[in-house]
């Protein structure tokens, strides 16, 4: 009777630290894909600033400016001709 005991309390003993052990080696794998996607969104953030300066250097007025009157040849009207159109949200 006692000998059944023990034999039952080692293969609990024995699920148990294989249990631990299959947990803990997850826990690693888990973090350690963290860590991947941590890197990835510093990368991510970086990239995006960097895209940030690119897009206001492409819109900068003057830029916009210099290109509409030197290869589009277009010109501001004078202001006689200007004419401003209400939105329809407008009163």
């Amino acid at each position: 009777m006692m000998a059944r005991v023990n034999l039952i309390l080692l293969a609990i003993l024995i699920v148990c630290a294989l249990s631990l052990v299959t947990s803990q080696n997850k826990a690693r794998k888990l973090y350690v894909d963290l860590q991947k996607e941590q890197e990835l969104a510093k990368q991510l953030e970086v990239e995006f600033g960097q895209l940030q300066l690119e897009q206001s250097t492409w819109a900068m007025h003057a830029r916009i400016e210099k290109i509409a009157s030197g290869q589009l040849m277009m010109r501001v009207p004078p202001a006689a001709r200007l004419q401003v159109v209400p939105t329809e949200g407008a009163k």
